[in-house]
């Protein structure tokens, strides 16, 4: 009776599944501050950083979803690129950086800083946050929407922590996706 899978008889049933990915080796120290407006903003302080994600897919016709090494590759990569680096926007509104040889001058509320640029990572963002942070690597994940489709991948969230109880996340969903 059973001897057949369902797509062998005739019938096609389309299944849906998630698959959660919290790995202890993706995180990453890093150092930041955030701006509040044009004249607050925190203290320089660092914390140590943890990322999670979420695959909302179709399990495909060998009961594999797709092979999601391909992804944590990619999570890790970004999470090695930022490990114990300063972390800086580079469109905030009232951050100003200057490229000063082997410094990166940065001017806020009348107040000018030196970093070592070996030591600072520049975000296209415009705040440090975990918010931010969360839709930055949701964008580096979902670069290849052809990958994306050909992983049958119809939703992603991303949580981006900074502490134990403290995350922010962000989703992308093919359904939502402008491009």
């Amino acid at each position: 009776m059973y001897d057949k899978p369902l797509h062998q008889r005739g019938v096609y049933i389309v299944r849906q599944a998630t698959l959660s990915i919290h790995q202890e080796e993706f995180s990453f120290s890093a150092g930041h501050f955030t701006i509040f407006s044009a004249t607050e903003r925190e203290c320089l302080h660092g914390h140590n950083y943890y990322v999670s994600v979420n695959f909302h897919f179709c399990i495909q016709q060998n009961g594999l979803a797709f092979d999601y090494r391909l992804y944590k590759k990619k999570i890790l990569a970004h999470c090695e690129q930022l490990d114990r680096h300063l972390l800086l926007p580079a469109h905030s509104p009232y951050l100003k950086l200057e490229d000063a040889g082997d410094y990166w001058h940065a001017y806020f509320n009348q107040k000018k800083m030196y970093f070592l640029k070996e030591d600072v990572i520049i975000l296209e963002l415009e705040n440090i946050t975990i918010e931010e942070l969360s839709h930055w690597f949701l964008t580096e994940l979902t670069i290849d929407k052809s990958a994306l489709a050909a992983h049958g991948i119809h939703q992603i969230t991303l949580n981006v922590f900074n502490g134990p109880g403290q995350s922010a996340g962000a989703t992308w969903s093919q359904d939502n996706d402008a491009t």
